[in-house]
């Protein structure tokens, strides 16, 4: 796994859980308002060791619950299942933070029982989409993953980070349509500080 971040105290990242975050290093999306650039890349001259990330776990033992599984993306590493059955082995429940672009790895992690709780970006409406991911955004794939999330029996939740130069109220409405009935959908706040696109700032 390639390691980007690690945070050693959440009581906000996985409702219900005290939980560490782990930041993996990579992402196929380039989303203007992206906050964490420095992990975009899949190279990085400051990973942290998989053994450091587990080490500390096994320290935190009886006062972590969780660990939330971020990026990046974390669905491009491609042995996200192995580090995962490790932590589930040590106890952990598991929250995945993902971009919806590879439904066939949350599948397969579902099937395995590796997830406790799934949260996914819907960035936009999907004539949108391209312009706020950054990329050709793989559109239907992000529609299975939608499907998939809402129909797993597992906790999750979809959530949009609304830019308001990029979104308009509209744009909101037509987002919170794309969510499955039952499904929580939550809003986030938009952070300009570190923005990706320096006009965003």
């Amino acid at each position: 796994m390639r390691i980007g971040g690690l945070d050693r105290f959440t009581l906000s990242d996985y409702p219900g859980q005290v939980a560490a975050i782990i930041f993996t290093q990579g992402c196929n999306f380039r989303c203007p308002f992206c906050h964490n650039g420095r992990l975009l890349p899949m190279e990085s001259d400051s990973l942290i060791p998989e053994e450091d990330v587990f080490s500390f776990l096994e320290r935190r033992r009886g006062q972590l619950t969780g660990l939330v599984v971020t990026g990046g993306e974390p669905t491009l590493q491609p042995d996200l299942s192995l580090f995962l059955q490790r932590v589930r082995g040590m106890g952990f429940r598991i929250k995945l933070d993902t971009n919806g672009s590879h439904p066939e790895v949350i599948s397969a992690l579902l099937d395995k029982g590796l997830l406790d709780f799934i949260a996914m970006d819907i960035k936009a409406p999907w004539a949108l989409y391209d312009r706020l991911t950054g990329v050709r955004a793989p559109k239907e794939q992000l529609k299975k993953s939608i499907a998939l999330i809402a129909q797993s029996g597992i906790s999750h939740e979809f959530r949009t980070t609304v830019v308001r130069p990029l979104l308009s109220d509209s744009d909101v409405q037509e987002i919170k349509a794309m969510v499955p009935a039952g499904s929580p959908h939550r809003l986030q706040k938009f952070r300009p500080d570190n923005a990706l696109d320096p006009a965003l700032r």
